[in-house]
């Protein structure tokens, strides 16, 4: 094989395990949220966002499980900033 080949070959084969590696880190981060911290995330991660998305994605899930009374709405500021972080970690 030539060495381009296998470089593109090498290259689809890393693909996705990179994808993999970041998933791994945004939910080892997800671990250490709270509960409403971790269904915030959750439906965050569900809606499949992108970094341009991300912000957008985590405010609607977010509004939409405290108007639902499925999370606190005292805290759910902060549990979506925390879970934005391991949403942001997932992305990288």
């Amino acid at each position: 094989m030539s060495r381009t080949m296998i470089a593109a070959v090498a290259a689809l084969v890393l693909l996705p395990a990179t994808a993999w590696a970041d998933a791994a880190a945004g939910n080892a981060c997800a671990a250490n949220l709270t509960a409403d911290g971790k269904q915030i995330y959750t439906a965050s991660m569900a809606a499949k966002p992108t970094a341009e998305t991300m912000k957008d994605v985590v405010e609607k899930e977010t509004r939409g499980l405290a108007m639902g009374g499925k999370i606190a709405r005292g805290q759910a500021r902060e549990n979506a900033v925390a879970a934005g972080e391991c949403i942001r970690a997932a992305l990288r």
